[in-house]
């Protein structure tokens, strides 16, 4: 068995944060505040998880620079257990942001030694994923590394969920049917299924009745899908609802109600919390617990701004929403 419930493979980027009253238009310029901190979708996702009281393990890539020093230097502070492959050719990832009043944001991502992830560094690794009850991964690391991640887990029976962005050309139909659950947003979503199935969308998908919607997710390979829609909430299908313990095979969850001032990492929040209420509830709990506890991190997380630094506790979870039961 391993030391760790969930292992999080993925990236680590410095973010840096732009803040202004609106978004500018191109080629605008606009005056704001400027602030840096610990980004990339892996360590946020861990970071949330972490937060939960979950044992979790993250697993990335850094260059040999200060911002890798940095790096190893926040998840000693967070308390995060991580391990790190060195890159010495290649730069720590690093991300532009720049943020509205209304808490809307522009990312540009240089994902660095993100990309040099290794296919050996995830096979020394691979004692502890396959003695873990849940694996998470993104698209912002090597994609040969995260296939043999997801392999892994799938071979050994760990659950594996895939958070299906960056979403690019480089996600194939053999990475796409590996992971147990995938957590796309709602472009991700339209991108799988026009990219990968052949499928366009209408612009007004999200309005489609939810028996037509469970049609469009069964489409995809993964067993479970769920579709986060920002203020929407989420929409979860299941190919087998019994399997996943829940009494339906589609369903929505509504947002939680907050005060936005920084969407930045919102859906890492909630892979991450996901993956956490899979271990809080039980992993033969009914799913829907799992994804009422992610949709409560996401939603603490955008009322302070920055990414990874963001992430609630479970303690503030639970004294806002009131306990796991």
């Amino acid at each position: 068995m391993s030391d760790f419930d969930v292992i999080v493979l993925g990236s680590y980027n410095q973010d840096h944060v732009w803040s202004a009253a609106a978004l500018p238009a191109p080629g605008e310029t606009r005056i704001g505040t400027y602030a840096t901190g610990p980004g990339g979708k892996g360590f946020n996702q861990a970071v949330a998880c972490h937060r939960q009281g979950i044992k979790t393990l993250f697993l990335g890539a850094l260059g040999d620079d200060p911002l890798a020093a940095q790096a190893r230097a926040t998840a000693l502070a967070f308390g995060l257990p991580s391990e790190f492959e060195v890159h010495a050719d290649a730069a720590t990832g690093s991300a532009g942001i720049v943020v509205d009043a209304q808490g809307r944001n522009q990312i540009v991502v240089a994902l660095g030694a993100n990309l040099a992830l290794s296919v050996d560094f995830v096979r020394a690794h691979a004692p502890a994923i396959r003695g873990a009850k849940v694996l998470v991964c993104q698209l912002e690391s090597n994609l040969d590394a995260t296939r043999e991640a997801l392999a892994i887990a799938r071979d050994a029976g760990v659950t594996a969920i895939l958070n299906p962005a960056p979403i690019g050309a480089g996600l194939d139909p053999l990475l796409a049917a590996l992971p147990h659950v995938i957590t796309p947003n709602e472009s991700e979503f339209a991108f799988l299924l026009e990219h990968l199935h052949g499928q366009p969308l209408a612009h007004n998908w999200i309005d489609f009745p939810d028996p037509m919607l469970h049609l469009l997710c069964r489409r995809l390979a993964a067993p479970t899908v769920v579709v986060t829609l920002g203020e929407r909430g989420c929409f979860v299908s299941h190919a087998n609802a019994v399997a996943r313990a829940d009494g339906n095979a589609h369903y929505r969850v509504p947002a939680e109600a907050v005060s936005p001032v920084d969407t930045v990492g919102a859906g890492d929040a909630f892979t991450g919390g996901l993956a956490a209420g899979l271990i809080l509830h039980g992993m033969a709990k009914p799913f829907r617990d799992a994804i009422r506890h992610a949709s409560r991190v996401a939603a603490l997380s955008t009322e302070r701004p920055g990414a990874a630094a963001a992430m609630p506790t479970r303690d503030e979870v639970e004294a806002r929403f009131g306990a796991a039961h």
